[in-house]
């Protein structure tokens, strides 16, 4: 199977989840990802201005909303905060299980999370070993289930652990879980000061999803400083990522699965489509 591409499902503000799938479609994918989640219910939902999915509906009711459209679900998302002290507002183990539960019942291999920046005095205080057993210790039981359900968790570069392809490495090995993989995303791991070739050629084997992003020359002032931005207004090829090498990468290291386009506005996601069909995608 070649790369195939699919889209970020939060892509017209204050619309349900239906209309972000049907744009989707529209504009001419065949699959997109489960995007904004969260366990309960939503009162935006109730009344028609969120595109917010509860991680405890009937799986079954997602898969057919996909299905409905003509769309394959590639992903689940489940990013969220490990490094600050779990509580019930926080999105973390509790969430992440519950989206292992969905994605395997309807046949969903990947469900990707990331450790995201801390906000509280406790979390920004933390060693990095200390963030690095935080990680692995919100992932124990997730990755457990993971094993049990077929379902694959996949850590994306989003924080200062992610980002580098050093201490990336110190996380897989901590969790040490064949359910565990990377969810490699060419604008997190850019802004957060890596390299995407170099996560690449390391964890080749590891990566079995992309969320495609590029980003301005402004924001190489902001490299090492900011780490991760939820989508890009650019398109691919129009940014200084250069993204023709990454594809090419991926290639040749065997990658050929799911990934996504994280980027917002009409023009800039046809065109980033475009670009990456033009170097072999589907």
């Amino acid at each position: 199977m070649a790369i195939k591409v699919g889209c970020f499902a939060l892509i017209n503000p204050f619309s349900l989840l239906e209309a972000q799938l049907d744009q989707i479609k529209q504009w001419g994918f065949s699959c997109g990802d489960l995007t904004d989640n969260s366990d309960g219910a939503c009162l935006g939902v109730e009344y028609g201005f969120t595109a917010l999915a509860s991680l405890d509906s009937n799986p079954f009711d997602i898969k057919r909303l996909f299905e409905s459209r003509g769309l394959e679900l590639s992903s689940i998302c489940a990013h969220a905060n490990l490094l600050d002290p779990a509580a019930p507002s926080r999105y973390g183990t509790a969430q992440i299980i519950k989206a292992v539960k969905m994605a395997g019942a309807i046949g969903v291999k990947h469900v990707i999370t990331a450790e995201g920046e801390p906000r509280t005095p406790f979390g920004k205080n933390l060693s990095t070993a200390e963030a690095i057993f935080s990680i692995a210790e919100k992932l124990y039981e997730p990755l457990r289930f993971a094993e049990d359900y077929g379902v694959k968790i996949l850590i994306e570069p989003h924080g200062h652990i992610s980002d580098s392809v050093e201490l990336m490495g110190a996380v897989l090995d901590k969790c040490n879980s064949k359910a565990l993989g990377i969810n490699l995303d060419t604008g997190n791991l850019w802004l957060g000061g890596g390299e995407s070739l170099e996560m690449i050629e390391k964890f080749g084997s590891k990566i079995e999803h992309v969320h495609w992003k590029d980003l301005p020359a402004e924001m190489i002032e902001k490299r090492g400083t900011q780490f991760g931005c939820g989508m890009s207004l650019t398109a691919l090829g129009d940014g200084v990522i250069n993204i023709q090498a990454i594809f090419k990468a991926l290639q040749k290291s065997g990658f050929d699965g799911y990934s996504t386009l994280e980027i917002a506005g009409e023009e800039a996601v046809l065109k980033s489509f475009e670009f990456l069909k033009k170097l072999g995608a589907v």
